[in-house]
């Protein structure tokens, strides 16, 4: 379903542009609220929460603003993880849930995720009928004062009892918070289970959010397990939803390979609803193949947490994920969390007595290979005959033991290419071909 100002998580862009900033913030918040009155929810609770970012007070004030102009009640819960605020939409009373975040993005960028009422992230039509609302909304310029409640310590005790009590006792966990929101948090589970703590990318400063550190720079963490000596290490992004690993060799791992660690312990114990993964487009198809191996079944979706979570329904699910790191787990959360994903990793080591280096075996890797072309209009990529061409010429030469992926990505202005097959030199040369394909036919650098 087309909408205007939501891309696949979210709203998201420059602080200060066209959409991320106060004034249509505040005009966000009308129609938030609006959208729940449509629901027969008048004068309901919504929860707002923010990352690090600098930007991120004023912007959670606006929204504020704008809830509260429209009748709902705003309460300001500071800064959280994306998936504190999930939880605390569905276990309490409240009828929405925003974080002013922009995930992994630079400190420049700024955004926000909304939570439906069950601490889900909005369906596209749920998305497209708030985003009608935001026309013609007019916000007064008034100052308000938000009301505050705290959700942290409810989402603290939750994740420590994810492990028994001294379950990490003896430990030692490298952690990389990414200058971020889980900077408070996933720091003190871990201390709580009994692990000793070696901390990276802790000090935020509102500008430093995600800069050479967190799950797109993971080599940071790798230096700090080895240096260390961890038992493994834990990268999160920055808002926490989402979590990349390190195994006791300074090995990193991605979120496919959680995913193959957690899938395939789960159905030898049994306990894997419906026997099935649910994972998107991206995953490797080494997963699809460990998950088959022992005895599962691997659902593909779009690109998009939350249309893993959506399958994830469809199909009685209870774990699906992404290979970015976000990893979904419905028998703790409704919505991707980093922490409670890492966790659930180090329960599998707990148990089996095996370390993550070899636990990671379970999956072996198709060679695969990503690009990504900036471009300053996105053209249909149906109507790009060159492209389409190379396209049809390298899945036929690829045929079963590969694929092709072409997209736009949902939060930047790019193009985005994935290819995997038999053999590392087969796809970097269908790689090539496809960015030189595209380049001929886009404004694209």
């Amino acid at each position: 379903m087309k909408r205007t100002f939501f891309g696949t998580d979210g709203i998201r862009g420059p602080y200060g542009g066209p959409v991320v900033n106060e004034s249509f913030f505040s005009r966000l918040g009308a129609a938030a609220a609006l959208w729940l009155a449509k629901r027969h929810r008048t004068g309901a609770k919504v929860y707002i929460g923010r990352d690090t970012r600098a930007s991120g007070a004023s912007l959670a004030d606006a929204l504020g603003t704008g809830v509260m102009a429209a009748g709902a009640q705003p309460l300001y819960v500071g800064v959280v993880p994306t998936p504190a605020i999930s939880r605390a939409v569905s276990h309490g009373s409240a009828g929405l849930g925003a974080v002013i975040t922009a995930s992994h993005n630079p400190a420049s960028d700024n955004g926000v995720k909304f939570f439906g009422p069950d601490g889900s992230k909005l369906t596209d039509a749920e998305e497209a009928a708030l985003e009608k609302l935001i026309i013609g909304t007019v916000v007064p310029p008034i100052a308000i004062e938000l009301a505050a409640e705290s959700v942290l310590e409810s989402y603290v005790e939750a994740a420590t009892r994810i492990l028994s009590p001294g379950a990490l006792r003896g430990w030692r966990v490298a952690l990389d918070t990414a200058n971020g929101a889980t900077c408070a948090t996933s720091p003190a589970v871990f201390a709580a289970l009994g692990a000793q703590v070696l901390g990276l990318g802790d000090k935020p400063d509102g500008l430093n959010i995600n800069r050479a550190v967190g799950s797109e720079h993971p080599e940071g963490l790798a230096r700090l397990v080895m240096e260390g000596g961890a038992s493994f290490g834990v990268a999160h992004d920055g808002d926490g939803d989402r979590c990349i690993l390190c195994d006791e060799k300074g090995g990193v791992l991605d979120g496919d390979e959680v995913l193959a660690i957690l899938a395939t312990h789960a159905l030898r114990k049994g306990t894997l609803a419906s026997r099935t993964l649910v994972v998107t487009v991206q995953s490797n198809l080494g997963l699809d193949r460990a998950v088959r191996q022992a005895g599962g079944k691997v659902v593909r979706t779009d690109v998009g947490d939350r249309y893993v979570a959506e399958r994830m329904r469809v199909e009685g699910a209870t774990l699906g994920g992404e290979s970015s790191g976000h990893i979904l787990s419905f028998d703790l959360s409704p919505t991707g969390d980093g922490l409670s994903a890492a966790l659930k990793v180090a329960g599998v080591m707990a148990e089996t007595g095996r370390p993550l280096s070899e636990l990671r075996k379970v999956m072996q890797k198709f060679p695969q290979r990503t690009a990504a072309l900036e471009v300053h209009h996105k053209k249909p990529i149906e109507s790009l005959s060159g492209l389409q061409s190379a396209i049809r010429g390298l899945e036929a030469s690829l045929g079963s033991e590969g694929r092709v992926l072409v997209r736009y990505s949902g939060t930047e202005p790019k193009l985005r290419f994935l290819v995997e097959g038999p053999t590392a030199a087969a796809v970097a040369d269908g790689i090539g071909r496809l960015v030189y394909a595209a380049r001929a036919e886009l404004d694209a650098h």
